[in-house]
């Protein structure tokens, strides 16, 4: 049976879709990109930008009462590859137990509200 997560604590949809959606021990992030949850937009600093896209990741993962610890699978995607090497510092700094996830980062022309990071990530709860 699948359910939708929720939470005030990260940026509401901005379209026909569920912040997260959690089948079994399986939940499914949708992408994040740099929006808090009032809607303010950050696409100045990439650094920031990709704080905030995995503060939002982890509000939803709480939300469903899962960690950065459960993540299995992330997927990036950058407007910009020379900004790979500050998004990588950022988000190593969010899996600093264990094993970290399996991943892979693209480069893309064009991404929502012209934002130059969004994440998407599954996890897996025991």
């Amino acid at each position: 049976m699948k359910r939708a997560v929720q939470t005030q604590q990260a940026p509401a949809p901005i379209g026909p879709y569920s912040q997260a959606v959690q089948h079994g021990n399986l939940l499914f992030v949708s992408g994040q990109i740099p929006v808090d949850a009032e809607g303010r937009l950050e696409t100045g600093d990439i650094g920031r930008a990709t704080r905030l896209v995995m503060d939002n990741i982890s509000a939803i993962l709480e939300a469903a009462g899962m960690g950065m610890q459960n993540v299995v699978k992330v997927s990036i995607f950058l407007r910009d590859m020379a900004d790979f090497a500050v998004v990588n510092e950022v988000y190593g700094s969010y899996f600093t137990d264990g094993i970290p996830p399996a991943r892979e980062t693209v480069q893309v022309a064009r991404l929502p509200k012209d934002v130059p990071v969004e994440i998407s990530v599954i996890s897996a709860k025991e």
